[in-house]
């Protein structure tokens, strides 16, 4: 486990129940991705600009038209779980407890913490073992209902990731998945945290995962979003996304809980902001009028204004629709101020419902370094999207406070804050009388 001095008798203890609704922080945080295992492997490949995105090996992908991916193909489970897990497990589900694992590791956070019905499991995916029930059908199909394993059928369901989870850290109390496409992981953390600050848990393991497959490969392809090798976010020339997978897991705590164990805290999670665009179920409103409001709320519940954000991790995905956008966005929400931005799909791929949370990690590790990772693969400025991209190296800047953008299919908006221990004014607002009138004073 990691061993560091807490920073939290720092945080003015009198302000943690300001507002009725205790502080919340991120103390440990894991990672299985295809650009490095645990959150130093990860950022110091964010860092150095190293894209995880090479030919996928996992299923044929010859006759598809596309073959890249950033797939995840230096994790071994059997590393990972125990003998019995790995019998009860499919390969989303094996991510998933390892980065928890890697999480509560880097939490320094022991069983007694966590044993209990204090301590609750929220995870994000959109297709979970979807993969199991393919080969189920497949078995079937080609070979009839005797070769269908029975093994195989307590592995399949996406309710499975938090149980797995809670089960082998004895966690009692909630479990929860939620499908919330491709902005899953940051509905997830803002779930979370809500637990936390309602006073229903002291400590949340907190994130999302999604494993690489055929069917949602291929599905892509035919909705013509795909780039051939490489995705390029922003950028003029710009074809579509890369798919990719992994999974990122976050340990949650209460100030109160945090502080009684004496932990070291990554960051703090502000306020965050949910909306739908009520549009189109994979193009985004071309005015992004439902992406403003899930950011100004965003803003406006962690009791902010734009101009204290230093830095926002887009969504990004590489398609001319999203990043326009986004763009607008940015535009709408910071005025004529250039906020440094970057999307950090362009090396690991769009990692559907794991997305935000590993893109969540990456801002908890920018409040840790002071280091904006790159957007790799831009070339050429798109009129269209005028926005502070950090561009194909990464830039320092010693940031206070980030935001990290969802914008997903079927208009999923969610938009979720992150500071460092100490500089937000106050807890989220909880109030809807009093947001309504942050809201105002943010617009």
């Amino acid at each position: 486990m990691t061993n560091r001095p807490s920073n939290l008798p720092h945080v003015e203890p009198q302000r943690a129940n300001a507002g009725g609704a205790p502080r919340v922080f991120i103390t440990g945080v894991g990672v299985v991705s295809s650009i490095g295992l645990g959150k130093d492997e990860f950022f110091r490949s964010l860092e150095t600009g190293q894209s995880g995105i090479s030919p996928v090996e996992s299923f044929d992908a010859s006759g598809l038209g596309r073959q890249y991916a950033g797939e995840v193909k230096q994790f071994r489970a059997k590393d990972h779980l125990t003998q019995a897990e790995l019998r009860r497990t499919g390969r989303c589900s094996a991510m998933t407890l390892a980065a928890a694992r890697m999480a509560i590791s880097d939490a320094n956070i022991g069983a007694p913490h966590l044993k209990g019905g204090r301590t609750a499991v929220v995870l994000g995916t959109t297709m979970g073992e979807a993969s199991i029930i393919a080969d189920l059908d497949h078995r079937w199909i080609h070979r009839g209902p005797q070769a269908v394993k029975r093994a195989l059928l307590p592995k399949y369901g996406s309710t499975l990731l938090p149980i797995h989870v809670a089960r082998a850290i004895g966690a009692q109390g909630m479990v929860l998945t939620l499908p919330a496409a491709c902005a899953a992981g940051n509905y997830a953390i803002g779930f979370a945290a809500d637990l936390i600050r309602s006073g229903r848990a002291d400590v949340v393991i907190s994130g999302a995962a999604e494993i690489l497959q055929e069917l949602q490969y291929s599905g892509f392809v035919r909705l013509a979003a795909m780039a051939q090798n490489r995705c390029q976010p922003f950028d003029l020339n710009r074809q579509g996304l890369i798919l990719g997978e992994g999974a990122g897991v976050l340990v949650l705590e209460s100030e109160a809980h945090a502080v009684r164990r004496g932990a070291h805290a990554l960051a703090e999670v502000g306020g965050y902001g949910l909306s739908c665009d009520a549009y189109h179920i994979t193009r985004p409103h071309p005015e992004a009028a439902g992406s403003i409001v899930a950011m100004r709320q965003a803003i406006a519940r962690s009791g902010l204004t734009s101009n204290d954000i230093d830095f926002v991790n887009a969504h990004g995905t590489g398609t001319r629709a999203n990043d326009t956008a986004e763009a607008k966005v940015m535009n709408d929400v910071f005025g004529d101020r250039r906020v440094p931005i970057s999307s950090v799909k362009s090396m690991i791929g769009h990692c559907m419902g794991a997305a935000s949370a590993l893109e969540a990690i990456a801002c908890v590790m920018t409040l840790e370094t002071g280091i904006y990772p790159p957007t790799l693969g831009y070339e050429t400025p798109d009129p269209e999207c005028n926005v502070e991209l950090v561009a194909n190296v990464a830039r320092e800047g010693r940031s206070k406070v980030v935001l990290n953008n969802s914008l997903a299919f079927g208009g999923y908006n969610a938009v979720t804050c992150f500071a460092v221990p100490g500089v937000l004014p106050e807890p989220p607002i909880c109030d809807p009388r009093e947001e309504e009138v942050a809201l105002a004073a943010a617009s």
